[in-house]
Formats: C-alpha cells, structure tokens, sequence
C-alpha cells in the first residue's frame, strides 16, 4: 500500500515531542562514557544504566512482534538487540550506539556534558546526536510503517556501547549473533552527520584512523634546565623532528605516500557536487577565533582533505606541566597521542605498522622512541555503487520530508561497524545518515542534536525501508 507521508510525518514528530526528546533528556544525564574513557565502567555501571533506559522506551513501543534482547559476552560492552520479524526473508538492519565520549571543556554557560538543556530547536547535552537518538529514531520508523498496516522486511537494530572505543566488542557480537543478524539486503546506519539541516544527507565513504602514544625520553629523572640546556637535548625538539617525518608541519600534508591513495573519479565529482551546495560553509561552521582561516579557501580541495586524504591529529599529552607549575627544569621526557586518519582504501593495519617504523628508527640522538598503539587499527570505508532503486527513494523521501532532494558526501570521521559490514555483506546496500549538522560539535563541547532534523530523518528511514519491502516484493 502507499504510504501517507504527511499521516507518517506527523506520527514521526509526535512520538520526538511526546516521548523520544524526554527520554533523550534523561540518557543525556548518564555520563555512559565509553571503556577507552572509563577504564571502571562496569563498577560505575552508568553503560548499564544506559542499556536499561533504551531498553525500558523501546519495551513501550507497540510494534508488532518486537523482541527484546541485552546480549552480554564475558568481559565485553553488553548489545541492545531488538527485532521486528515483518514479512519477506530479506532483512533490514539498523544501527547505532549508546557509548559516549569524553566530558571535554568549554561548554556554554548554563549548560554541560551530563547537563540536558533545550534552546528553541537544539537539544544540548553529550550524546544526544552521537549517538543517543539512534535507538529512538530506528524505532519510530518501524512503528511509523506499522501504524499504516505497511509492509516492511524484517528489520534487527543493533545498538553497542563500545563504538567511542573504536568498536572492540562488535566483532564478537556479529560471530556470536550471525544467526540472528542473517544476511540484511539493506544497511541503515544512524551515527553518520548531515552538511546542513536541509535535507537528507548519506555518506558514502569514512576514513580509517590509526593512533598511538608517541613517547620520547632523554633523561632517566628532570634536571635544572640551566646546567643541562644546550648539553641534554629536549624531549619536545626530539618530538618535532619526529613528527616532521610524518607530516609537513607548513602545509598540514602528510609526507609518506604509504598513507595517501588515488582518489576515484566519481568522489573528487562527489565533493566538487558537496562543495558547489555548500561553498563556504564548509569551513564557516567551525568554530575559528577571530582572524584565523583554514588551510586553504577552496573548499572543493578541503572536501577531499577532510575525506580522501590522510590528516594527522595531536589529540593528548604528557609530561607537560601547566604553564603555572613549570619550574625550570628540562623534562625527562614528553608524550603525545597521536591520531592519523586514513583515506577509505587505505589499508590500516598496514599503515600502523609503517607509522611505528618511520618515527622509531634511528632516534635523534639515541633517544628512548617508542610508539605504542591502542586498540585495533580501524579501516576506512567506501561505499559500493547505490542501487539506482534506492537513490530514487532516498531521493524522494529527502524531497518529502526536508523539500530538497539529497545530497551524498564522504565523512572525515570513522564508524568502525560499516567497513566491518562492508567486508562481511558485500552485496547490501547501504544507507548511512544522520542528523548531526553544523555546529553540532560532535565529541567537542556543546554537542547538540536539531531536532527538527532528527525527526525529519526519522521519517525518510521509513519512507526507505517501506520502499525497500516493496522494490523485495517484485
């Protein structure tokens, strides 16, 4: 049967008003910190308490035949897994996470990281666009079809609470739960961003990222830096030098090629498209002090930095005392952690490999170089060719709810799951969106979600996954 869309539409955005914006309030308040960021988060349980909400709102929702499962593995992140059994034999699987990151500072008078506040449109509080609503909006969107007796395939929503920690747990989870999860025929991811609030955006490629804790030590203890000056070389100049191997410290460019790719065709078009619609917004969001520009005006060729080529990131420190606490000593030794990010093809596991190479060979004075990494290098992802079927109706689904039709780009950041789901399910499609715009600030201080935009996007997954029941049907 057709669907309604102002019928679904109006559903969609009395479900955000009546139920999912006060449940989102209260998952704002759990600090529900990912394992990288609370080493203690099974004592604090404030993950669990996470898991318990979502799944207390989504035990509510009178969708047919829904189940509800907390699937726990020994010594990892427990998974929210819920089922919608629908018709058909293909399956539909959405995703999202519950884990988030960091308080971080230089959030707003009045407002907080565990501190849910609303002005007009925005919801701001940690998590709530990465990627608390996730849950909510898969959820309203089977319910959405249901509530106009709509076919649609059997849909799984998978929810983790490792992702922040680079999505550690997951894979035993697929293995674990591969029976369940089945072959899906369709992928919609809900922890993607939009480059503006109007209309549906879909990603079509992430970078991969490699960090590590990049160490260098000159001195066994720190000693008076004017007995050893000019004698005992500094941790932090040994450092730059080190870094300087890696990246042009003028340009921002990273140096080895072994990080760098050829960039299709049919991207370099995508983000000529991306930038034409957005022109200087794409660096006009970010938050720059006066006077200060980014790296380059065009913002055709900061589309293709921020998406297909590799960038490096100094995102922690030690050995630095603040500037208030530093006497004068030359420290015994300095820390960074370092984060690269990968063009999509680009192979992590090989790269980890030559970054530890390249910055711990022949040290600068025979210093102490180590680099130790964390975690599992994450690959990028790239996107297979969309079904001519599905671009029409995302396209039209863009067009009904948001007025314009939709626009795809490739995303800076990583979503572990999809280059996972990529390798694993070749022949899905994918749809990976989300609702996180300009000036959400996604990780940073005074992350909000628009919530005109969460609920807009709410219904353009039902209206896709509605029309991927009917495309299964023929």
């Amino acid at each position: 049967m057709a669907l309604d869309s102002g019928k679904l539409r109006g559903f969609v955005q009395k479900t955000w008003d009546d139920s999912i914006v006060p449940t989102l309030t209260e998952y704002i308040k759990i600090p529900a910190k990912s394992p990288m960021f609370d080493g203690r988060w099974r004592e604090h349980g404030h993950i669990d308490r996470a898991v318990e909400l979502l799944r207390d709102w989504a035990s509510t929702r009178p969708i047919e035949g829904l189940r509800i499962e907390v699937v726990r593995l020994e010594g990892r992140t427990p998974l929210l897994l819920l089922e919608a059994p629908g018709t058909g034999t293909d399956t539909v699987l959405l995703y999202g996470h519950l884990d988030k990151q960091p308080e971080m500072v230089g959030w707003a008078e009045g407002t907080g990281p565990w501190t849910p506040v609303r002005r007009d449109d925005k919801l701001y509080g940690r998590g709530v666009g990465d990627d608390g609503y996730a849950t909510f909006a898969a959820l309203t969107a089977i319910q959405a079809l249901q509530e106009q007796r709509a076919r649609h395939a059997r849909c799984v929503v998978l929810i983790e609470a490792c992702e922040e920690s680079g999505s550690a747990d997951l894979p035993y989870y697929v293995d674990a739960l591969a029976a369940k999860l089945g072959s899906p025929s369709l992928v919609v991811c809900l922890d993607s961003g939009c480059g503006n609030y109007e209309q549906l955006w879909g990603t079509t490629s992430l970078r991969g990222v490699v960090g590590g804790v990049l160490t260098v030590e000159v001195l066994t203890e720190g000693v008076h830096s004017g007995a050893a000056s000019g004698i005992v070389p500094s941790s932090f100049r040994i450092l730059r030098q080190l870094l300087d191997r890696v990246e042009d410290s003028r340009t921002g460019a990273i140096i080895p090629r072994d990080f760098h790719v050829d960039i299709p065709r049919e991207r370099i078009a995508e983000a000529r498209a991306v930038a034409t619609a957005l022109g200087a917004e794409v660096y006009d969001r970010f938050p720059f002090p006066s006077g200060m520009r980014p790296v380059s005006a065009d913002p055709h060729e900061l589309i293709l930095n921020n998406t297909w080529r590799p960038a490096l990131g100094i995102t922690g420190a030690a050995g630095l005392p603040l500037p208030a606490d530093g006497g004068n000593v030359l420290r015994p030794k300095t820390s960074l952690k370092l984060s690269l990010r990968l063009p999509p093809t680009c192979e992590a596991p090989q790269a980890v490999r030559k970054l530890k190479e390249i910055l711990e060979a022949d040290p600068p004075y025979g210093a102490r170089v180590t680099l130790d990494t964390y975690g599992d290098a994450g690959n990028g992802w790239n996107a297979p060719a969309t079904d001519p079927k599905l671009l029409e109706s995302i396209n039209r689904a863009s067009v009904t709810h948001f007025g314009k039709p939709a626009m795809f780009a490739g995303l800076g950041g990583s979503i572990p799951f999809m280059s996972m789901l990529g390798e694993r399910f070749p022949q899905a499609q994918f749809l990976i969106t989300g609702a996180m715009g300009p000036g959400s600030n996604a990780h940073g201080p005074n992350e909000f979600l628009h919530l005109p935009t969460g609920a807009r996007v709410t219904a353009c997954v039902a209206e896709v996954v509605g029309d991927h029941s009917e495309r299964s049907r023929r």
